[in-house]
């Protein structure tokens, strides 16, 4: 089996072969733009991790990880546009490099890319592979709509806050596992126990990124830090915050008020999420998610040592501060 430094280093150049180098170029320059942005490849790195794992070849995956890049990417540009996000990976966000509209268009034209990647393989596999990415890219919708729909509502809670990351981000990474585990000859059964292990670790991740979002140091993270907040968005952190604060009033005046600057609102919130020791319950129901994901991985009938670099990418990613 291959490291997973082996695997990105492969990924990095397959996808490098990758352009959109042709007409009408304000269409597919920002397509070149935000792949080459850089990112950790985390989605496609699962892909053929799984693939390699159940005891397949990498190779079967390389369209697949692709089209999942592809993918979620396109998200990402369209979440820029709804989420009025002025950095992606440390760069000026596409809308506004371009404009809203040419963002807009080009994200469609990378969903249609995502799916002409996503056939590339065995014929055999086509339908089970379509099928599984298209409920995904549905689901992906939905819970962006429930995002929108939260940001609305006085009251939401923390089960349909994990439902929603759930959809939005936690179902792409499982998806990515089933296929490769399907890409790489798994069983059904086998093929489901990949679709949970990436469900929990998605939810963990996004859990993770709600954390560091807030708790991070800015020239690394490679986004606004404070976004959540400045954009009031009713992530965990706000959530179990007003579980927990005796003062909600206080908490939601300062959490919605349009009078404070942005830097001295974040440093009011962080200040009370600190008191109500906020970070380490978030982190608590991270390493408790990862920890289902790792059960789940014990239950995969394959050596120990077919899971090693899967168990160590895992935990770098537990592990990461940005």
């Amino acid at each position: 089996m291959k490291s997973v430094e082996e695997l990105h280093i492969i990924f990095q150049k397959e996808l490098a072969q990758v352009s959109f180098s042709k007409e009408p170029k304000e269409l597919y320059q920002p397509i070149d733009y935000i792949l080459n942005l850089g990112g950790k490849r985390i989605r496609p790195l699962f892909t053929l991790l799984f693939c390699e794992m159940v005891g397949g070849d990498y190779a079967k995956a390389i369209n697949q990880a692709i089209a999942i890049e592809i993918f979620h990417n396109f998200t990402l540009m369209h979440d820029d546009i709804m989420d009025s996000a002025p950095i992606r990976r440390g760069k000026e966000a596409v809308h506004l490099k371009w404009n809203v509209n040419t963002a807009i268009l080009s994200g469609d034209a990378m969903l249609i890319e995502s799916y002409k990647a996503l056939f590339k393989c065995d014929a055999a596999d086509q339908q089970k592979v379509i099928d599984a990415f298209s409920k995904m890219a549905s689901e992906v919708c939905e819970g962006q709509q429930f995002d929108m729909n939260y940001e609305t509502m006085e009251r939401v809670s923390v089960k349909e806050y994990i439902n929603m990351i759930r959809l939005k981000t936690a179902v792409l990474l499982a998806t990515c596992m089933k296929i490769g585990a399907t890409l790489g000859g798994a069983s059904k059964e086998d093929c489901e126990r990949a679709y949970k292990i990436g469900e929990s670790l998605g939810i963990a991740f996004q859990l993770q990124d709600d954390l560091l979002d807030l708790f991070s140091d800015d020239s690394k993270f490679g986004k606004q830090v404070g976004g959540d907040v400045i954009t009031q968005k009713k992530t965990i952190l706000y959530l179990k915050a007003l579980e927990l604060c005796e003062n909600r009033n206080e908490l939601q005046s300062i959490f919605t008020s349009k009078e404070f600057d942005d830097a001295n609102k974040i440093d009011q919130i962080k200040k009370i999420y600190k008191e109500l020791g906020i970070p380490e319950i978030v982190k608590s129901e991270v390493e408790a998610y990862y920890s289902k994901a790792s059960k789940s991985v014990d239950e995969l009938d394959f050596s120990p040592d077919q899971k090693i670099p899967f168990r160590e990418f895992v935990c770098e990613l537990m592990n990461r501060k940005f």
